[in-house]
């Protein structure tokens, strides 16, 4: 699985979905983590309120990490983008594409 989260009520969706993904009550992943099935029910509904000790303990018994990375930046994207164009045009013009050093 791979999901990338930039609101906290992904979060909350996510942990029901891994956790259901892998069988598991509210109440038997409450257990091998240490909280109570009311708890696990509350994170799932207010992922605010995960402290990470807690999360990291979730994601163990899930099989589930953590990856920070930076976000591409609209810069990035529309450079990205417009390389692309350029490159099509190209392409459709010469009719094969230019060599990266070419650029």
């Amino acid at each position: 699985m791979r999901q990338v989260l930039s609101v906290p009520s992904q979060l909350g969706l996510l942990l029901k979905a891994a956790r259901k993904d892998a069988g598991l009550s509210q109440g038997k992943l409450a257990e091998r983590v240490g909280i109570s099935q009311s708890r696990m029910s509350h994170m799932e509904l207010n992922p605010g309120s995960v402290s990470l000790e807690q999360l990291l303990a979730i994601f163990a018994e899930l099989g589930l990490e953590v990856v920070v990375a930076s976000r591409p930046s609209v810069v990035d994207t529309t450079a990205t983008q417009a390389l692309e164009g350029i490159r099509a045009i190209a392409t459709a013009r010469v009719g094969s594409t230019p060599d990266k050093a070419e650029w």
